[in-house]
């Protein structure tokens, strides 16, 4: 097997297309928003090449890799990654080796980079499901379970291939009445845009949750980034829930390859119980539905039976919608200096204060 940089566009979100685990932060468009934001990407694609020419080469897998720098150590992170084609018909024993060899591959190159970039170590968010074999080939590659996730490992997923009234149907019955219930309420209007300004909008009451809820937020020039990097090719919309004309819910759902994703949300205390936010997410089902989308994931989701965790109260509502949880590895952590381990105090101090 072979790591060479892909360059074209068409090439990487086509072999995406292909993939059953994928979320959008394997995007082409996702890797538009990193440089943005000035982070230096590789997006590594791995090749097979049974009769070593370039002519019978086929694309196994994908990588968007990125360099994160910061004061307690430059790492390079792996994000939702690697992408790999699907295996339908293989023998199990078959699947798991193939996995091993190109993840060895992929590392290989991430050795190289290392090395050139002056990077402490090297992190995989990975798109596979947490099973013993899978956690074995990241242990067998020497990695160590990171003290802090960056990106979900535990979501809520919901299959909205059904017509409107079967997803209905299979709702919990609260969650369906106050749908029902906010359809009948002429006060109440859902709004959809796709214009930059009204990601101010959002985070006006974006931050007025972070005051409620303590949780850190991302700045405005990092959400406008997302919001620039998916406008393009028309992936992203803010919707706006109001209640006599006063915004109190929004969220920025992102449509990328037959999926919708709930990537963030805000709400406001005032008319709390005005069932704005469950009539907005259903709006935005139906938007997914109209756009082909198949899943819809709501995104990070509490571990099971924690009504203690800080997202405790947000999960019973995403849970509300019907749907299924999907788990992925644990953040994996390859040390590579013993600066790793000063980024390792770090973040299990921010985790303990996160009550994560």
């Amino acid at each position: 097997m072979a790591v060479k940089e892909i360059s074209n566009k068409e090439i990487w979100e086509n072999f995406i297309s292909q993939c059953q685990e994928k979320t959008f932060l394997s995007s082409w468009n996702w890797g538009e928003f990193n440089r943005m934001m000035s982070n230096k990407i590789w997006r590594l694609g791995i090749y097979h090449n049974e009769q070593k020419t370039t002519d019978n080469e086929q694309l196994v897998g994908l990588a968007l890799v990125v360099k994160v720098v910061a004061r307690r150590g430059t790492f390079l992170f792996v994000l939702h990654g690697p992408v790999l084609r699907n295996s339908a018909g293989n023998p199990e024993s078959e699947i798991q080796n193939s996995k091993f060899i190109i993840l060895n591959t992929l590392l290989q190159e991430l050795r190289k980079i290392a090395s050139e970039e002056n990077i402490s170590f090297i992190r995989f968010s990975p798109i596979l499901e947490r099973t013993e074999e899978n956690v074995k080939i990241f242990k067998d590659l020497g990695f160590r379970e990171a003290p802090l996730h960056m990106h979900p490992e535990l979501t809520w997923e919901l299959d909205i291939s059904p017509s409107e009234e079967e997803i209905l149907a299979r709702m919990r019955k609260t969650t369906r009445y106050l749908i029902r219930r906010a359809e009948k309420d002429s006060d109440i209007e859902i709004v959809q845009t796709q214009s930059r300004e009204d990601v101010e909008k959002f985070n006006r009451l974006y931050q007025e949750t972070k005051e409620r809820h303590h949780f850190a937020p991302f700045l405005l020039d990092y959400l406008e980034s997302q919001f620039l990097a998916f406008q393009s090719d028309h992936q992203i919309v803010i919707f706006l829930g109001k209640y006599k004309g006063e915004i109190v819910s929004s969220a920025i759902i992102v449509f990328w390859s037959g999926r919708g994703f709930y990537h963030h949300g805000a709400s406001s205390q005032k008319f709390s119980k005005i069932p704005v936010s469950y009539l907005l997410q259903w709006e935005a089902i139906k938007e997914a539905k109209r756009r082909g989308c198949k899943i819809y994931n709501f995104w990070g989701i509490a571990p099971d039976n924690n009504k203690n965790h800080p997202w405790a109260g947000l999960t019973l509502f995403k849970m509300g919608f019907g749907g299924y949880k999907k788990e992925y590895l644990k953040t994996q952590d390859l040390p590579l200096s013993w600066k790793y381990w000063l980024n390792y105090l770090v973040e299990k101090g921010r985790r303990k204060k996160r009550g994560l």
